[in-house]
């Protein structure tokens, strides 16, 4: 894994689903509670694979999957100084739209698909042992989340021999780019 920092971004080249598993398990090392993550990349790029990690790093025992179905699993571990965290983990792919503009309009239509689904409180007022995870959701994070740390995963196009499995996480391992983007004061002086 190659790593560089521009400004307050870190680039990690991750080259295959374990050093994705592995990183998962670094950067949930670094949370507490009332952190929210933006978890973002195209189908394939391996967000559950990182989210996977993630939950290893949290302590949790139930398996990870992508809660498309579901839009949020709410999941038991620990932080890395014992005490008790509580994960939830949020495919917003659904909510919004896809034609989200930013916009109070827009917002509020958040807010309201949000509130349906009681995970308003959750982003606005985070739980002491509680970590939001949340894939797909960009602009809903950037409006509702002004301190967060934004996991960007590209994969590029050029790999070759990619085959995309049942849950479109892809099968073969392959370069993965991965831009840490810290935002808010608490994010402030971030590393891994």
């Amino acid at each position: 894994m190659g790593t560089t920092r521009d400004a307050n971004a870190i680039t990690i080249e991750v080259p295959t689903g374990d050093a994705m598993r592995a990183l998962g398990r670094r950067i949930a090392g670094q949370v507490h509670g009332g952190d929210v993550l933006l978890l973002s990349g195209p189908l394939g790029a391996g967000k559950t694979t990182l989210a996977q990690g993630f939950g290893e790093g949290l302590g949790i025992a139930e398996p990870i999957v992508s809660p498309t179905f579901t839009i949020a699993r709410e999941l038991d571990g620990r932080f890395a100084d014992g005490g008790p965290a509580h994960l939830v983990h949020v495919d917003a792919y659904r909510l919004g739209g896809s034609d989200y503009a930013p916009g109070q309009a827009a917002v509020n239509r958040l807010l309201d698909e949000l509130e349906s689904l009681g995970l308003d409180e959750e982003l606005e007022d985070t739980g002491d042992d509680t970590v939001i995870l949340m894939e797909w959701g960009e602009q809903m994070v950037a409006a509702l989340a002004p301190e967060r740390l934004e996991i960007h995963i590209e994969r590029p196009t050029e790999a070759a021999g990619a085959q995309a499995g049942p849950d479109d996480e892809l099968t073969s391992d392959g370069m993965r780019v991965v831009t840490l983007v810290p935002v808010g004061p608490r994010w402030e002086g971030f590393t891994l």
